[in-house]
């Protein structure tokens, strides 16, 4: 086999039961299997994980106490090891998710229960997460309404920050101005609906929420030059007939765009759909079962053949091989153990 079709992994977990924080993993594209399920690092909530587009520094959700926040650690392509380079954190519960920007100058931390953004700087020199960072805080109609800020990234030009706001349904679009948030626009969308993840198409037009208590796709257009976004059309990723608890979690679109993933907690699957070129809208293809219980994220392969999910509850990683063509699953593998996954991320570059 060659050192070409071997992928190096990291997994975010939950820190409950026998789980002792990041852990790193060797996947062969060739085979479809996954070796090595072993700690990178030992640390409390690591939920969610960016990796630097150069594969030389990890940064992760941290909580130490009372206190939440990030880390950041020195990585290892070949070994998976990972140093710690420094902490920040404040009084309070940890964040729900991190994103680099491109040229990893900003770290953003969404805080679902804090329903803050805020906007980390990285020390150029040695890549460590800046003290000071920029926050903004959300705002809710009381008494129903509370702030939950649940996702935040980039949009693809880089210029703008998306975050969706699962407690008072809104995409909100930020710029940062000399390293400061400030807020651009707003869209309010279907009250209830809670959007939770959002991805964008990779020709940069498109975006797509999933929504956790709506168990929707929401599709959106993108306009760069304002930094604004139109829906276009809203469909459900669970059966007309499932009538028990459902709950929308993240959403992935492949590099070539033509095909959406969306998981749901509770139906316990993953939706598949076709995604038309012209205009961003979408047609469902296939649910396919999670093989265990509370399907968190996922993630695809650097080749795009496969997906690798998590099952947080049952404790599993789920091995699919992908068809290229169709956009349809087939389920490789279930047993993989590693105790409460979250959230899955590849290196960039092969070992």
């Amino acid at each position: 086999m060659s050192h070409i079709d071997k992928y190096r992994g990291f997994i975010g977990t939950y820190t409950k039961g026998e789980s002792e924080g990041i852990y790193t993993f060797l996947f062969d594209a060739e085979s479809g299997q996954i070796s090595e399920v072993k700690p990178a690092a030992k640390l409390n909530n690591p939920t969610y994980l960016a990796i630097s587009k150069d594969n030389n520094y990890l940064y992760s959700i941290v909580q130490d106490g009372t206190q939440g926040g990030v880390a950041a650690f020195s990585l290892n392509s070949t070994t998976g090891e990972l140093q710690l380079l420094n902490q920040q954190l404040t009084e309070g519960p940890q964040p729900c998710h991190v994103q680099l920007d491109s040229e990893n100058h900003y770290l953003l931390a969404a805080n679902y229960h804090r329903g803050t953004i805020t906007a980390y700087t990285i020390n150029a020199a040695n890549r460590e997460v800046n003290r000071q960072p920029s926050v903004i805080e959300h705002k809710g109609k009381a008494p129903v309404q509370k702030p939950h800020t649940h996702y935040a990234t980039f949009t693809p030009d880089g210029r703008f920050v998306a975050v969706v706001d699962l407690g008072i349904d809104q995409l909100l679009t930020y710029e940062i101005v000399e390293d400061h948030l400030q807020k651009v626009s707003q869209l309010d969308l279907t009250p209830g609906s809670g959007p939770r993840h959002l991805d964008f198409h990779p020709n940069g037009k498109y975006a797509y929420i999933m929504t956790e208590y709506s168990s929707e796709v929401v599709v959106l257009q993108y306009h760069a030059e304002t930094g604004t976004f139109t829906e276009l059309q809203s469909i459900t990723t669970i059966p007309a007939d499932f009538t028990e608890n459902n709950q929308g979690s993240a959403i992935h679109i492949t590099s070539d765009g033509r095909y959406l993933y969306a998981g749901n907690r509770g139906h316990n699957s993953i939706a598949v759909f076709a995604a038309a070129e012209t205009s961003g809208r979408l047609t469902f293809v296939e649910h396919v079962s999670s093989a265990g219980d509370w399907p968190r994220d996922f993630a695809l392969d650097p080749t795009e053949k496969y997906m690798i999910g998590s099952n947080q509850e049952s404790e599993n990683i789920v091995i699919y091989r992908r068809d290229l063509e169709s956009g349809r699953l087939s389920l490789l593998q279930s047993d993989i153990h590693v105790p409460h996954p979250i959230c899955i991320k590849f290196l960039n570059e092969t070992l």
